[in-house]
């Protein structure tokens, strides 16, 4: 597929079919994450793989905004103490590093026939206990993947002209 045909398609899934996804792909979709860009490299990104369903079930729990019957999950956190190494700017840039990650997982997964989408409404508290996650360990996202029972229609962007300003705020491109 052509890289803005990805682009284009991928779409937040929150259907799945019942359909595992194999391990082959769950690791394509991990690695194009630790191939995002990362400021100074600092790399202070941990990804924590949930495939079990009586697990997935547990974060359901405590998860408002996770819907449907994913077959993957992956908890996308910032490991604080390589962020700090960052200096003062180390924490914001590693959550600009996790957010270009979690795309990149997004992209693969949609390459690979596999839906996808972001969650950020859960409990951070009680995701920690569940996943024994260290206190230096930040969860920030929750990504869910799966096969989709269908595509879901894009959305209306709006169009070029509008948002992009040639040389200064509010000279748009003709």
């Amino acid at each position: 597929m052509d890289l803005l045909e990805i682009i284009k398609g991928r779409r937040a899934v929150r259907r799945f079919q019942e359909k595992p996804i194999s391990v082959e792909d769950l690791r394509k979709i991990i690695e194009a994450a630790i191939w995002a860009p990362s400021g100074s490299n600092l790399q202070a990104w941990e990804f924590i793989l949930i495939t079990k369903k009586k697990n997935i079930e547990k974060i359901k729990m405590i998860s408002p905004g996770l819907f449907g019957n994913p077959q993957a999950l992956i908890v996308v956190c910032i490991n604080k103490e390589r962020a700090k190494k960052g200096g003062r700017l180390g924490e914001e840039m590693a959550l600009m590093d996790i957010s270009i990650a979690s795309q990149n997982m997004m992209l693969m997964a949609y390459s690979l026939g596999i839906g996808s989408c972001p969650v950020a409404s859960f409990n951070k508290v009680a995701l920690n206990e569940l996943l024994s996650i260290p206190k230096h360990v930040d969860p920030r996202l929750i990504l869910i993947f799966g096969y989709p029972l269908k595509w879901p229609k894009p959305p209306r962007r709006r169009p070029l002209g509008e948002v992009l300003h040639l040389e200064e705020f509010g000279k748009h491109l003709e």
